[in-house]
């Protein structure tokens, strides 16, 4: 079901959203179509959120999100305001979808030829090709059931779930357990396990604490393929905002909030230059913890700051953006580079917090297949090492981490960077924290934990303020810029429904 907000129930009504990522834009073109009369406000001199572009010397990096997966939503979400994702940019279906990087000297690429992955898999173990069959076949039941009767419907409260069709629907998915436990039903190779865990990453959980139901992701990767749009994830960022201008959005760049005040029918947000906006409603796509921590009083926030304290969160990163002379032969468009045994990492993440001592990595060439994003005879990339929330980021620490990770691409990969580095960009803990008012210099915001799921994610609703409302990758649906698409629809469709009542 694609319920559409009730225009009789939002028209005419002002709203401020605060925060321009993919969550914000996305409830911003659901309200203005709807009939509401929207700002939006953003921090930071570009729209985009973490999906904030670096332009230096004839170079433009995606500072965040890389990957274009999912294509289904993004026409689902296009489709809702009668035009097409190739009305604001283009795609290109990457062949290999990527390359992995073992640590022991092993090499394989993730094609677009199914049958080819297949026959990948069964190099490594005998009957791993019917069992990735298997496991895709399940992969995609999830998918359709759980896009269409979990994803796009919101289930706030513990009685949703309690009715026969949401019984029926959840019958035969995956819906106990952890992905480890899930893959292992399956493969017993460690590298074929890796290879249908490494999306983990985006999801900003581990095999041990992200439940088996998102080995939905494969079939994400493995049969809706690996896109993408040229200019980069930027260009998308861009299609939206044209077209919630044409929608009628109002953005305004530089507006950094602090303060929100009052209820519905009388807001009052307030910017760092003293600029004052009023409004009937109010939606936060900024940080939930710092939009209730920082821009609310006490008697006004659903949560203590012991309860974000509590939480789980996904990682940060480091982050090395890298303008370099020169093809970079070795590597495809994407690269994973991975231990044999990648569990230290984890631990590093989630267990004991530390600077990963052998740390599994990303690597980006969009160079590879679009020139517009380097100068000619260059190569655009950037690396990005996950890393655990709320670690000391110092430039004595940045540096060494640097000469790590340098000596970690040269030595697994055979490409050696460092007498052609000509741009080069740091971003990590405290920058996630600064520019994104992020908790803990997150990345991604709460992990997809088996605890921090669906229904146990904070709400589209405040309870405690009339008239405010959360969008963004800390609700529901939660992480990665589609699930923050969809959660402008469910934002709006919140509004529209209490508006209503």
């Amino acid at each position: 079901m694609d319920a559409a907000p009730d225009v009789d129930a939002v028209a005419g009504e002002s709203v401020v959203v605060i925060g321009g990522g993919f969550g914000g834009l996305s409830t911003a073109c659901y309200l203005a179509d709807a009939g509401a009369d929207v700002t939006l406000l953003e921090k930071n001199e570009q729209l985009g959120g973490r999906a904030s572009r670096l332009e230096v010397d004839g170079f433009s990096f995606d500072m965040g999100p890389s990957w274009y997966l999912m294509p289904d939503v993004f026409e689902r979400f296009f489709d809702h305001f009668g035009r097409e994702p190739s009305d604001y940019y283009t795609l290109s279906h990457l062949d290999p979808h990527y390359r992995v990087f073992w640590k022991d000297g092993d090499q394989v690429d993730v094609v677009k030829d199914l049958e080819a992955n297949k026959e990948l898999f069964e190099s490594y173990e005998p009957g791993a090709a019917e069992a990735l069959t298997a496991y895709l076949e399940k992969s995609e039941r999830n998918y359709n059931v759980g896009m269409e009767h979990f994803v796009y419907e919101d289930r706030p409260n513990l009685r949703d779930y309690v009715d026969l069709d949401v019984l029926r629907h959840s019958y035969g998915l995956s819906l106990l357990g952890n992905m480890q436990g899930h893959v292992e039903d399956y493969f017993d190779h460690p590298k074929l396990q890796q290879l249908m865990q490494y999306s983990l990453v985006f999801l900003g959980g581990s095999p041990t604490n992200t439940p088996a139901l998102y080995n939905l992701m494969s079939h994400v990767d493995f049969n809706m393929g690996v896109w993408y749009p040229d200019g980069g994830i930027g260009a998308v960022v861009d299609g939206i905002v044209q077209m919630g201008a044409e929608l009628g959005v109002d953005y305004v760049t530089d507006a950094e909030v602090t303060a929100i005040e009052g209820r519905r029918g009388g807001f009052a947000v307030d910017t760092a230059d003293g600029r004052r906006f009023t409004s009937d409603l109010v939606v936060s796509d900024a940080d939930y913890a710092h939009t209730e921590q920082e821009l609310l009083p006490p008697k006004k926030r659903q949560y203590t700051e012991a309860y974000w304290e509590s939480r789980t969160y996904a990682p940060s990163a480091f982050l090395l953006y890298l303008g370099v002379e020169g093809d970079v032969e070795e590597l495809a468009h994407h690269t994973l580079v991975l231990p044999t045994e990648w569990q230290q990492h984890f631990d590093q993440i989630f267990e004991e917090p530390a600077w990963p001592d052998d740390p599994a990595y990303y690597l980006c060439v969009p160079s590879k297949t679009d020139d517009s994003v380097a100068p000619d005879g260059h190569s655009n990339l950037f690396a990005l090492v996950p890393i655990a929330p709320g670690l000391e980021d110092t430039p004595e620490i940045r540096e060494s981490y640097r000469e790590t990770v340098l000596d970690d691409i040269a030595e697994n990969t055979g490409t050696d960077l460092r007498d052609r580095i000509v741009v080069e960009e740091t971003f990590s803990v405290d920058d996630f924290a600064d520019r994104y008012n992020s908790y803990e210099g997150s990345a991604l915001g709460l992990a997809h934990t088996l605890r921090q799921t669906s229904l146990l994610r904070p709400p589209h609703r405040s309870d405690a303020v009339d008239g405010l409302y959360f969008t963004g990758s800390t609700t529901t649906p939660g992480i990665g810029v589609p699930m923050c698409l969809i959660s402008g629809q469910l934002t709006a469709e919140s509004i529209a429904e209490h508006l209503a009542e």
